[in-house]
């Protein structure tokens, strides 16, 4: 099977399973099987865990950060860090470097580079916190703002294109969905850390 196909198809059958449908409480298990249009017996050809809820999104997630990251360079030249970065310094105040990892959901190690670059190419400014001289605070410069407003318009630009054709009341309920999902995936992560 093709891959790019594939992953067409997945993204088409989580479209078509999220259309007018409640998931809280809905079991997909390795059992469900996948109709794919152009299968007239419906047997799908997919591994069995890619028929999951959890997989599909994450096929959808991966999808929609691929098509961000291509946007990001072409308009803004930044890369996934870079746009991660200047998207969650936006426009609030400085903040420390630990903080910004956090918000990130990285090390301060790993975005020690990307600020590094940014820095350099003048969309992020440093500077040493007045109330404690050990800690740097980072922020965007003009040219950070107007990076940042670029990519804050592209997502409202694709997060429309991608809503296109779902009724305000239909995303409204599958945002619902999402956030109980999010909560529940959360309860997860935290009881599996809780058992290593």
């Amino acid at each position: 099977m093709d891959t790019e196909n594939g992953i067409d198809d997945n993204v088409n059958d989580l479209a078509d399973t999220l259309a007018g449908r409640h998931f809280v409480g809905t079991e997909l298990t390795m059992n469900h099987t996948v109709h794919r249009s152009g299968d007239a017996d419906g047997a799908s050809g997919l591994a069995p865990i890619t028929t999951m809820l959890s997989s599909r999104l994450t096929v959808l997630a991966n999808l929609l950060k691929r098509g961000a990251v291509l946007r990001y360079k072409r308009l803004a030249g930044l890369s996934a860090v870079e746009f991660g970065l200047v998207a969650s310094l936006g426009r609030r105040p400085p903040m420390s470097v630990a903080r910004l990892a956090e918000a990130v959901g990285q090390d301060k190690g790993q975005i020690s580079r990307a600020l590094a670059g940014l820095v350099e190419r003048k969309l992020v400014s440093r500077v040493v916190n007045s109330r404690d001289n050990r800690e740097v605070l980072v922020s965007l410069t003009r040219s950070g703002l107007m990076a940042h407003d670029a990519i804050v318009a592209g997502a409202s630009e694709r997060n429309r294109h991608l809503l296109d054709g779902i009724g305000a009341e239909e995303a409204a309920a599958l945002l619902a969905q999402v956030e109980r999902l999010t909560e529940r995936a959360e309860e997860m992560l935290a009881a599996e850390r809780d058992l290593t």
